[in-house]
C-alpha cells in the first residue's frame, strides 16, 4: 500500500465513490432503455446488477464518508467499521439480484421468449464494458493508495459485471442466430455467479466485523519488525485487527528486567514507530514486559522467530 497524507487518502476515497455511483446511474439509463427494446433475460441481468450497484454505491459512499470522520467520545476507535458494514449491505444487494435474476431466467426457461434488436443490445453492452472498465481501473488506482475494504468490495462486483457484460454479448449473439435457449441459460449462469461473489464480499465484512486477525503474513511482519531490534528477547500476546482503514496491533515485548521504565518505554516507541513504517495508519500499542525469572508465566504464545508463527 502506497503512503498518502490523510486529506489524499480521504480525497481518493470520495472520488472512488462517487465515480462508482455516477458509472452506476448512466448505466441504469441506458441499459433500461435497451431491455425495454429486446426482451433480452440476459440484460436484465445486466440492468438488475445496475441497479443493485446503485443502491449499493450509494450506501458504500456514505458509509465511507462516515469512516472518514475522526475518532470521538463515543466512538474511541474511529467509525471504520461502517466500511465493513457497507460491505456487507452490498453483499446483501448483490444476493437479491442474483435471486430474482434466476427467478426470471427460470421463467424464461419454461416460457420461451424471441431477442428481439439483439444489435442494439449488443450495442449498448460494449459501450457498458467500456463504461465499467474505466470504473475499475480508477478504483484500483484508490486501491492501491488506501487499501480501502469498501472500495475492494464495490470493485470487486464491478469486476463481475465486466465478466457479466461479456456474458451478455455472448448470449445475444448466440440469440441473434437463432439459438433461443442461449439467454436464458446465460442468465441462470450469471445468477449463480453473483450469486457466489455475494457471498464473498459478505464473508469478508464479517470478518473485519468480528475483529478476525490480520494475515498470517502480516502478523509474521509484525514479529519480524518487533524481534530486529536488539533489545527485544521475544514477542507475546499478539493480536491485530482491521476496522475500515485502521489496522489495530497490540503486543508485548520482552525486555532486560534490569532496565529502566525510560529505556523500556523508549525501546517500546522505537518498534512501535518501525511498525507503523512499514504498516501506514496502523494503531500500535505495546506493553513490555521483564523478559526473566521474576515473571515465570507471560500470558499467550512466546514468539522469539516471526516463522514461528502458523
Amino acid at each position: 500500500m502506497s503512503l498518502v497524507t490523510s486529506a489524499e487518502h480521504a480525497r481518493l476515497l470520495r472520488l472512488a465513490t462517487a465515480w462508482s455511483v455516477a458509472t452506476a446511474v448512466l448505466l441504469i439509463v441506458v441499459k433500461m432503455a435497451v431491455w425495454l427494446s429486446t426482451g433480452s433475460v440476459a440484460l436484465l441481468a445486466s440492468l438488475l446488477d445496475s441497479l443493485m450497484d446503485a443502491a449499493a454505491s450509494v450506501v458504500n459512499l456514505l458509509a465511507v464518508r462516515y469512516s472518514l470522520q475522526p475518532a470521538d467520545e463515543e466512538h474511541r476507535f474511529g467509525h471504520g467499521k461502517a466500511e465493513s458494514l457497507a460491505g456487507l449491505a452490498q453483499s446483501a444487494f448483490i444476493a437479491g439480484t442474483a435471486l430474482l435474476l434466476l427467478s426470471e431466467a427460470i421463467d424464461r426457461l419454461i416460457h420461451p421468449q424471441a431477442v428481439k434488436a439483439v444489435m442494439q443490445g449488443i450495442g449498448v453492452m460494449i459501450f457498458a464494458t467500456l463504461a465499467t472498465a474505466v470504473l475499475v481501473a480508477v478504483q484500483r488506482h484508490v486501491i492501491r493508495k488506501t487499501g480501502s475494504v469498501a472500495i475492494r468490495a464495490d470493485s470487486f462486483h464491478y469486476l463481475m459485471d465486466l465478466l457479466t457484460n461479456v456474458a451478455v454479448i455472448i448470449a445475444l449473439g448466440l440469440a441473434a442466430w437463432g439459438v433461443t435457449w442461449a439467454d436464458p441459460v446465460f442468465g441462470l449462469g450469471l445468477g449463480v455467479f453473483i450469486l457466489a461473489g455475494a457471498y464473498h464480499i459478505g464473508r469478508e465484512s464479517v470478518d473485519h466485523l468480528m475483529d478476525k486477525e490480520l494475515a498470517e503474513e502480516d502478523q509474521q511482519e509484525i514479529a519480524r519488525i518487533a524481534l530486529e531490534h536488539e533489545h527485544v528477547r521475544a514477542v507475546h500476546e499478539l493480536r491485530t485487527r482491521q476496522a475500515g482503514q485502521t489496522r489495530f496491533i497490540q503486543l508485548h515485548l520482552e525486555l532486560d528486567g534490569r532496565m529502566s521504565l525510560a529505556q523500556a518505554h523508549h525501546i517500546g516507541d522505537e518498534v512501535a514507530d518501525s511498525i507503523s513504517q512499514a504498516m501506514p495508519g496502523a494503531d500500535v500499542l505495546i506493553h513490555q514486559d521483564p523478559g526473566d525469572d521474576s515473571i515465570p508465566d507471560l500470558p499467550g504464545e512466546r514468539i522469539t522467530d516471526a516463522s514461528e508463527l502458523k
